[in-house]
This record gives C-alpha cells, structure tokens and sequence, in this order.
C-alpha cells in the first residue's frame, strides 16, 4: 500500500498543488513556522507544503507507518523529517518531538482513525506554542463521490462529524471555525476503478473482493461517462490558542 499510496491519492497534480495551498493558506503557515503533519502517510501533502513555502526547519510528518515515511525522500533535502509514531504516542509522550512547541500542525483524513479524538486532540492541543494553530481536515457526513451505493451509504455511518470536531478543539481550549472548500475533480474512469480496487478510501477495506467487483459493476451501469467528474468537499476545521494563552 506504502508503494501505491502516492498513485492512489493524487487524483492530479493540480489536485496536491491545490490542497497543499489550502492547508498553507488557512493556518498562516510562514517560513519560520515549526510544522507537523500528523498522519502524514507518505508526505503527499507535506511536500505541497514545503515546496511552496520554503520553511526554514523541516515539516515533522508523523506516521505509525514507517513504509510510508520511506516516501519522504532523504532528509534535510525533501524539507521533511519522519517521525514514526502515532498521534496518541505523541499525546501520552512515549515519542518526543524534535520541536518543543509547534506553531502549526494539520491532520488531513487522519482523524477518523483515532480511537478517542477529543482526548487525543487535547492532547495535540498541548503541544502548540502560544499563537499556535490546529487544522482538521476531513470529508463533510455525505460526499457525492462515483462510488457504490452500499459504500457511500457505510461512509454516512462511519465518517466523523465535523461538528464534534469543533467541539472538541473549543473544550481543548481553542477559537475555533469551521470552513468548507470544493475542488472539481476530474478522472479516467478506469483509473478510478482500479483506485477502488486497491481500495484508495479506508472504507473500503471493510468490503470483501468479491463486494468490491459487485460495486465496480454498479458504478460501470450508473457511469458509462470515459471521464468522471465530481466535486471533492472538505470540512476545514481551524482552533488557535490565544497568544496571551500558554
């Protein structure tokens, strides 16, 4: 997965430009910023990040997977360093991060694999300088992706909502607001096919092989269309510490 991962998640080039610059744009990132991408995967987005920013000390991507950090590139040169560990490891301190504070970090579709968010972004929350940043990034409870029936119907029952997601960075002590951005997304349909086969969204790990070419033969009938168009949404959910704050 740690190899296709790249392939599966850039729908585009434009689409990691277009990303990358969101995230920058909405947490004021500057080059003396002390960064962290927590659930970096293999960069995708981190690299986005650094090459249009041009920070002066690396961007921390944190990942349990230490096959998808091997992404990265080798450091300092890629402008990131791997850190291999969880976002939980980090919040109970079992990993130590280079930086004693950061002033910015973002989870993009990560949060949905914490088992306790609202403990485990407090926890995040702690480790942010004064004047210090939190990004969210996550899809909105319904998406209108070219999928299956049964797995847009399991998305709606498995996707946090960002809501909660505000909540709990307002009782982790931050100001927080909430913000949607869509980007048009346009794919070969026998890319994205193969993108749901090697099951490019988490959700779809929880059907079997033989669901999965169920589902792509329902997709075939409802999208005879060579090029699928469809419009990607994002919930941007933004919490900052008050200066004055710790």
């Amino acid at each position: 997965m740690a190899a296709e991962y790249d392939e599966h998640w850039a729908y585009g080039p434009d689409y990691i430009a277009w990303m990358s610059g969101r995230i920058a744009e909405t947490l004021r990132l500057t080059p003396t910023d002390r960064i962290a991408d927590v659930g970096a995967g293999t960069g995708l987005f981190a690299r986005g990040v650094a090459g249009q920013l041009r920070p002066h000390r690396p961007i921390l991507c944190i990942d349990p997977s230490e096959a998808m950090l091997r992404q990265l590139g080798t450091p300092p040169s890629s402008g990131l360093t791997p850190v291999v560990a969880s976002a939980e490891d980090i919040t109970e301190g079992r990993t130590r991060l280079p930086y004693r504070r950061l002033d910015a970090m973002w989870l993009k579709e990560s949060v949905h694999h914490l088992a306790d968010p609202g403990r485990t972004l407090k926890g995040l929350v702690g480790q942010l300088a004064p004047g210090g940043r939190l990004l969210v990034v996550l899809l909105p409870a319904s998406i209108r992706y070219p999928l299956f029936e049964a797995a847009l119907t399991r998305f709606e029952e498995l996707q946090p909502d960002p809501a909660h997601m505000v909540e709990h960075l307002r009782t982790a002590g931050l100001e927080v607001h909430l913000t949607h951005v869509e980007h048009e997304l346009r794919i070969d349909r026998d890319r994205y096919f193969g993108m749901v086969r090697a099951r490019y969204m988490s959700l779809l790990s929880t059907f079997s092989d033989s669901e999965i070419e169920k589902g792509i033969e329902e997709m075939c009938a409802t999208h005879p269309e060579p090029v699928l168009v469809f419009p990607d949404r994002f919930a941007f959910v933004l919490g900052q510490h008050r200066k004055e704050s710790a």
